[in-house]
């Protein structure tokens, strides 16, 4: 079997954290988040929205809006998906 190496930028990373969250596996998408900023790969709106959504998704609300300020302290830019799912996140957290 060929050795298959895959690229480790932006656009993988946001792909596999998107699985993680639609697994609900907040734990795994953080630690992506966190892998990415360690290994200097940029991290954007997409990146940090589906990190809020992996929160979303797993309860975790406090983490969820927290990493929206991230987003606001960061100069990142906000959207309509990162809102609703942080939105969203206080809404199941019964904040």
């Amino acid at each position: 079997m060929a050795d298959i190496r895959v690229q480790r930028d932006t656009t993988t990373y946001n792909a596999v954290i998107s699985a993680c969250e639609k697994a609900s596996e907040w734990e795994s998408a953080l630690e992506l988040f966190r892998m990415m900023a360690d290994s200097l790969v940029e991290r954007h709106t997409i990146t940090y929205g589906a990190v809020v959504s992996a929160f979303e998704k797993g309860g975790e609300w406090v983490r969820a809006i927290k990493l929206l300020c991230d987003m606001a302290a960061g100069d990142v830019e906000r959207n309509a998906i990162t809102y609703n799912a942080a939105v969203s996140a206080c809404e199941k957290g019964g904040e």
